[in-house]
């Protein structure tokens, strides 16, 4: 009986398998890379604000503290975006004739909300609680990196869910005394303290079971 594959057909066939599962394994890579990139998570991207707010220049240089405008940190699930009324404590008199800060005047006079673009913006299907991690002393640095060194705040982490994860596996580490929470650069070997000590005192838990974060 005449054959009636060419020889060459077992030869194409192998590529051909071998090929698809070399491109599918390529194309799997490529599509977790795009996730991971900064287009998908926004790690590391300066956004466009109406103002340029520098965190560098009012926290490290002037020394104010977190919760002078972020005022609802410890209490609630939101830190809380500071009113134009917060601003103008300040800025009525310091640079008060600025054009860069004309935004900010005219928020004041109109009693209409600047329009901040959202950094550390989570899904709607993620729920966040700050006061938590605050009462169980998480520092801001841990999720927001040295914003004391940053002119313009940029989203420092992922925030993607292993990024998390990495954290409620072992929250041990990243645990301070809560007096420390707002301080950057924080060290616990410089004052004497045991994250694993402390970790124990504030009932700090392990959990990734899915309902702590999808409710």
């Amino acid at each position: 009986m005449a054959q009636i594959f060419h020889r060459s057909t077992n030869a194409l066939s192998r590529i051909t398998i071998f090929g698809g599962v070399f491109f599918l394994a390529v194309l799997i890579w490529a599509a977790d890379q795009w996730t991971r990139s900064s287009y998908m998570t926004g790690q590391d991207v300066v956004l466009h604000q109406p103002v340029p707010f520098s965190h560098d220049h009012h926290t490290a240089q002037l020394g104010i503290d977190c919760r002078y405008c972020h005022t609802s940190v410890e209490e609630s699930a939101f830190a809380g975006i500071p009113p134009t009324a917060t601003c103008m404590n300040c800025h009525n008199l310091i640079w008060n004739e600025s054009p860069m800060l004309e935004p900010v005047r005219q928020s004041y006079a109109t009693n209409t909300p600047i329009q901040w673009q959202r950094v550390h913006d989570l899904p709607d299907f993620v729920y966040f609680n700050h006061s938590i991690h605050v009462a169980k002393g998480v520092g801001c640095e841990s999720c927001h990196g040295r914003v004391d060194e940053m002119p313009l705040i940029y989203q420092a982490e992922t925030l993607q869910m292993e990024w998390c994860l990495s954290c409620h596996r072992d929250p041990a580490p990243n645990t301070r005394p809560r007096d420390q929470v707002v301080t950057m650069g924080f060290d616990p070997k410089d004052h004497g303290v045991d994250p694993a000590q402390l970790a124990e005192e504030y009932n700090v838990q392990s959990l990734i079971y899915c309902s702590v974060c999808h409710r």
